[in-house]
């Protein structure tokens, strides 16, 4: 498990990102990935556009923030004595949020280091869902997320995850002021593509494990720091039953 005051921060980095997604400023966006994507929000001109075909609306097929919540794990999934940390709990609702370009994969790589940590590759969602889950002593922390994208915004948030890992081999942890290391791979057998980041510090009592994985258009999303293996069997497992459940969901 982490250290006490740390795992409460992992709580604390999460709210503002989750507060501004739910405004539609992080978390909402197009196609847009970290090499200059192809898009399907854009004006619709074209052959069909140009004969008066109507253009394609680029939310069909995505779930709402509404839907994406109920596709949540339950408590039950979660280790005994975890309960939901209910101010960090958010969603987009029945809306779609407009699109919005991506910015460039980001390299503040402390950004790895907390809750909401799937918005560092630039691009946004349509609509997500969110909560969080910590034991009893704030000592450990559980996180899910699923966020919806336009056209093929979910393949370039694996990318953009890839290029980010690339770049952030290290940084320094705000609170222990030590070094906490970086790795990541590309993670076979989950979803439509999935991508596994480790954090790791001499400092820290466990690592943490971040999961992302593609299902479609959506893409779930998982921090754990729970267990004695960097947080790597809850997070895999997680990740797992939010995959089934997106897939059911759709």
């Amino acid at each position: 498990m982490h250290l006490p005051s740390r795992a409460a921060r992992l709580l604390a980095v999460a709210a503002l990102p989750l507060v501004l997604a739910a405004c539609g400023s992080s978390g909402t966006s197009d196609s847009s990935g970290p090499s200059g994507p192809s898009g399907s929000s854009g004006s619709g001109a074209g052959p069909a556009a140009a004969a008066g075909s109507a253009p394609k609306d680029p939310d069909a097929g995505l779930l709402t923030g509404a839907r994406l919540k109920r596709a949540l794990a339950p408590a039950s999934a979660f280790p005994a004595g975890f309960a939901v940390d209910p101010d960090a709990a958010r969603d987009s609702g029945d809306t779609f949020a407009p699109a919005a370009p991506a910015t460039a994969a980001g390299h503040d790589c402390a950004r790895l280091d907390g809750t909401g940590w799937i918005e560092i590759t630039g691009i946004a969602g349509a609509s997500f869902a969110q909560n969080d889950y910590a034991d009893r002593g704030a000592t450990q922390d559980v996180a899910q997320e699923i966020d919806a994208y336009r056209g093929d915004g979910a393949a370039w948030v694996l990318a953009g995850l890839a290029e980010v890992v690339a770049a952030c081999s290290g940084f320094q942890d705000a609170d222990t002021h030590s070094k906490v290391t970086v790795t990541g791979r590309a993670t076979p057998g989950l979803g439509d593509g999935a991508y596994t980041v480790t954090l790791t510090d001499d400092s820290w009592e466990n690592g943490t494990t971040l999961v992302a994985a593609r299902v479609g258009h959506h893409v779930v999303s998982v921090l754990s720091t729970a267990g004695h293996d960097n947080g790597a069997a809850t997070a895999r497992a997680l990740a797992e039953r939010l995959v089934g459940s997106v897939r059911g969901a759709l």
